[in-house]
């Protein structure tokens, strides 16, 4: 009968040590590009920073953004999107303080495979009103938006002062360019949307390329889990633009 060395002993441990290493760190590569492929390109999580979208979405509620369908389902009116300033919607943010190297670091790898939601403060969320072509007025006899003339019924998801029932007080009349969005927040006074913006370059559009995609799930709290509505059917009768 033959015994194993002590040497050989602690050698075989060794390897098996290192190559249960390496494959600790294979699993936790390939879970780092799924994530950030998944985040990239399927869906990807933020935060909600404001109350301009009050009562649909509440200040600090995480949701889901769903960035896959849309590249060949296009969106349609009523949806809630996210979407990249296109420049001159957000205030300039004051520079905060410099954060230690280690917490800058594990917060960009949260960010890379889409944990975190760091850059949520970069982004906005509206409901689409208005797409490429689209005829939006601001407002007929009944306080009602008109798109392509046909009136929208809004109330089920505005939040609207008591007794007000004006969708807008910001009157506007628009056609919505080629590859642009014209949105708007909810909770209609307290949101700098595309009424707000008419005066930039931009007009107050959005480009297409700028949204980031469709929110479809709030996830926290946990006692506002579930679907985001696009209230699809306040669009039914809006005819195409011609």
């Amino acid at each position: 009968m033959t015994t194993d060395s002590a040497p050989a002993t602690a050698s075989r441990r060794r390897r098996g040590a290192l190559v249960f290493l390496r494959d600790v760190v294979v699993i936790i590569v390939i879970a780092a590009l799924v994530s950030f492929l998944v985040k990239t390109f399927v869906v990807r999580s933020f935060y909600i920073p404001s109350a301009s979208m009050e009562r649909t979405l509440l200040v600090n509620d995480r949701i889901l953004v769903d960035e896959l369908t849309p590249r060949w389902a296009g969106y349609e009116r009523g949806d809630v999107v996210v979407f990249k300033d296109p420049g001159g919607w957000l205030p300039v943010q004051p520079q905060t303080p410099a954060r230690p190297p280690l917490v800058e670091a594990v917060d960009w790898v949260l960010t890379f495979v889409g944990l975190s939601t760091s850059d949520a403060q970069d982004h906005l969320v509206k409901r689409l009103v208005g797409l490429p072509g689209d005829h939006v007025v601001c407002c007929n006899a009944l306080g009602q938006i008109t798109v392509n003339g046909a009136p929208i019924d809004e109330l089920d998801y505005l939040n609207l002062p008591a007794g007000d029932t004006a969708a807008s007080n910001d009157p506007f009349d628009v056609v919505v360019p080629e590859d642009s969005l014209w949105l708007m927040g909810d909770n209609r006074d307290r949101s700098r949307d595309s009424r707000a913006h008419q005066e930039l370059p931009s007009g107050g559009f959005v480009p297409l390329d700028n949204v980031v995609g469709k929110a479809f799930f709030t996830t926290w709290p946990l006692n506002r889990l579930g679907p985001i509505d696009g209230h699809h059917d306040s669009f039914n009768g809006v005819p195409d633009s011609e």
